[in-house]
């Protein structure tokens, strides 16, 4: 509840529905003798008795953990369920087609694939296996970069021929992120290089993806999705060489924690990850 903010967002968070939540925060409130958050219209927040608590609260939160890690590698063969999350990208176009393989290897592991922008907590055990677009710098993790991958702009053959050597970004049909991922790398680069309206603008890569392989305009596109989706890159002309020379490029990384790293489910995914995304 104090990280959510929110009774429903708490809720979310736990698969649990809203009113088992706030009957068990009641009930938690009335053993205590205290409140431990002041709730209103515009959420929940902490009173001074609920943030002397938080401490001790995490503590045990990051025991259940570890006695939870410490029973997984109680387990002698790969199976049962690993949670693995992932770029929605990356998950859709390239951890999903590939599993019917992993299930061949390992049939006795269950997988459960969170496909979404934002990142699961490692520490707090929201997964098992994560790949990642930067390196973890904090926490019990361990982590190994499968790969680096450049975004170049791209699109429908037919659509680069007709633009051929670009010369001007905004001789071009764009099609950007939205306003929420204005932070992340390629939607910077677009930004700057890019400023004429788009003719699409969405924060749903696949969105991004079939408008492009339809035809709709340019994006920017990892490099592996060129040759998977017949696209094809565009060709700068002279005057934006030093633009093409800015693009990002990314670090795909695969990140587990720490304890959970030897289990033989989880390592068997991890295995088979580093196997499907090492260069050829």
């Amino acid at each position: 509840m104090a990280r959510a903010g929110r009774l429903v967002a708490a809720a979310d968070r736990l698969g649990l529905d809203v009113s088992t939540v706030s009957r068990r925060l009641d009930r938690l409130e009335h053993e205590l003798g205290m409140a431990l958050f002041e709730r209103g219209a515009g959420g929940a927040i902490l009173t001074a008795a609920g943030e002397r608590l938080m401490p001790a609260a995490e503590e045990m939160e990051h025991a259940v953990g570890s006695l939870s890690a410490a029973l997984d590698a109680v387990e002698a063969e790969a199976e049962g369920v690993v949670r693995l999350s992932a770029p929605p990208g990356v998950a859709e176009c390239f951890v999903a087609p590939a599993l019917s393989r992993f299930h061949a290897d390992h049939p006795k592991v269950r997988l459960d694939l969170d496909a979404s922008v934002g990142y699961a907590d490692l520490t707090r055990h929201e997964a098992d296996l994560a790949l990642r677009l930067s390196r973890p710098e904090r926490g019990d993790l361990v982590a190994q970069r499968l790969m680096d991958v450049r975004s170049v702009p791209a699109g429908k053959p037919a659509y680069v021929t007709e633009l051929g050597p670009l010369n001007r970004a905004n001789d071009a049909r764009w099609i950007v992120w939205g306003h929420d991922l204005a932070h992340i790398p390629d939607a910077r680069w677009l930004a700057k290089h890019a400023g004429a309206p788009p003719v699409l603008r969405t924060s749903s890569f696949s969105s991004q993806l079939a408008a492009a392989v339809g035809g709709l305009g340019l994006f920017l596109a990892p490099e592996p999705f060129l040759e998977r989706f017949e696209l094809a890159p565009v060709r700068p002309g002279r005057a934006l060489k030093e633009a093409w020379a800015e693009l990002p490029v990314a670090e795909l990384w695969l990140v587990g924690h720490v304890a959970l790293r030897r289990v033989p489910r989880v390592a068997a995914l991890w295995e088979f990850l580093v196997r499907e995304f090492r260069p050829a």
